[in-house]
C-alpha cells in the first residue's frame, strides 16, 4: 500500500454549498507513514475568533497529525485566504456551516472513513464545534479547548456577569453599521482583541493583545477585528442551543483553571445530552495559554489525541 514517509501538509480549496459561494482555503496534516491505501479517521481544527489556521488552529491540527490523525485546519468564509465579502465577516452560522462543509470535503478523501469524523476547535471555534456537532451528527466526538460560546460572550461579558438585556444596545450598533454599509458609507469594524496593550482591561486581555498583534502569534490575514454588522448575527445566537437533546456525541471539554471565561465550557458540560463527556481541566493556565504556550499545549494534546483516537475507532467499528 502507498504510504506517506513524512509529516506532510497540503493546501486545498474546498468549495462549499453555503449558498454564499465562498471557497475555503484549508491545509490537511498527514501523519507520517500514513497508509494512504487505507481509511482513517480525520479531525476538522476550527480557528479562534478572526484567527486563521496559521496560528493555533494550525498548531493543534500539527500536533493530532504527530499523534497519528489525519487534521484539517482551515480559514472561515470572508477570512483568511478564504474567499468572500464582506471581509472579516463573524456570522457564527456560516461559521458553523464551515466545518460542515470542511466534512463535505473530508469525507472525498480516499484515506478517511467517512463514518470517524471528530471536530475541535480553539476559543470560538471550539463553541462552533459545539454547535456544528449539534446540527451535524457526521461528527462522531468533540474536543474543545478554552471555549467561548460567542453569543453569550458579547451579551454576557467574558465573565457572564451582564444581563441580557443589557446587550442590546450592542444590537443598535450592530443595526448602525449595516445602515452605513447600506448608504456606501463604508464597512465598520470592531476589534476582537484589544488593538493596544494599554486598552486590555485584564491579564487575560493583554495576553489576547499579545498573541494577536505580537510576534507571538500575528499573522497578517489574522487583523484582531470584524465587521460591526456580525453584532446583529452574533447577540442572539447560542452555540448550545438544543444541546440537551441533540449533543449526544462523546465530548471532551478543556480548560485552563485561570481561565476567566471557563464557565462557558461548564455550562456546555452541563447542557450537553451526551452520556460520555468529561472536563479536563489544565493547573494554572489561562484562556490564551491553551493557545500556544508550553507545557499547556502538550498537556492538552495528551488528552485529546487518545479521546479521538479511541471515541473514532469506536465509532467506525
Amino acid at each position: 500500500m502507498p504510504q506517506s514517509k513524512s509529516p506532510t501538509t497540503e493546501a486545498v480549496p474546498i468549495e462549499t454549498r453555503n449558498g454564499y459561494g465562498t471557497t475555503i482555503a484549508a491545509v490537511i496534516h498527514l501523519p507520517a507513514g500514513l497508509d494512504t491505501g487505507a481509511t482513517h479517521p480525520a479531525v476538522v481544527v476550527s480557528p479562534s475568533g478572526g484567527g486563521v489556521k496559521e496560528q493555533t488552529a494550525g498548531l493543534y491540527a500539527s500536533k493530532l497529525a504527530a499523534n497519528g490523525l489525519v487534521a484539517v485546519a482551515y480559514d472561515a468564509s470572508f477570512q483568511g485566504e478564504s474567499t468572500g465579502t464582506p471581509r472579516q465577516l463573524e456570522n457564527p452560522h456560516l461559521r458553523t456551516e464551515d466545518i460542515s462543509a470542511v466534512i463535505d470535503f473530508v469525507i472525498s478523501l480516499p484515506y478517511v472513513d467517512t463514518h470517524r469524523i471528530g471536530a475541535m476547535g480553539i476559543c470560538v471555534g471550539a463553541g462552533y464545534s459545539i454547535n456544528a456537532a449539534i446540527n451535524d451528527p457526521r461528527i462522531k466526538a468533540v474536543g474543545t479547548v478554552s471555549m467561548v460560546n460567542i453569543g453569550h460572550n458579547f451579551r454576557n461579558g467574558w465573565d457572564g456577569s451582564v444581563a441580557d438585556a443589557d446587550a442590546a444596545h450592542m444590537l443598535a450598533q450592530g443595526a448602525t453599521a449595516r445602515i452605513r454599509d447600506a448608504s456606501g458609507e463604508g464597512s465598520e469594524r470592531y476589534p476582537l482583541a484589544p488593538r493596544r496593550k494599554q486598552d486590555a482591561q485584564n491579564r487575560e486581555q493583554e495576553d489576547e493583545w499579545e498573541y494577536y498583534h505580537t510576534p507571538r502569534g500575528q499573522h497578517p490575514n489574522a487583523p484582531g477585528i470584524m465587521t460591526a454588522r456580525s453584532l446583529t448575527q452574533i447577540i442572539t445566537y447560542d452555540a448550545f442551543h438544543k444541546a440537551e437533546v441533540y449533543l449526544t456525541q462523546p465530548l471532551l471539554l478543556i480548560s485552563g483553571s485561570e481561565d476567566g471565561a471557563r464557565w462557558m465550557t461548564d455550562e456546555a458540560h452541563d447542557r450537553a445530552a451526551s452520556r460520555d463527556k468529561a472536563l479536563y481541566v489544565v493547573d494554572g493556565a489561562n484562556h490564551m495559554d491553551l493557545y500556544d504556550r508550553q507545557p499547556y499545549v502538550d498537556d492538552v494534546v495528551s488528552q485529546l489525541a487518545p479521546f479521538f483516537a479511541d471515541r473514532l475507532l469506536r465509532s467506525g467499528a
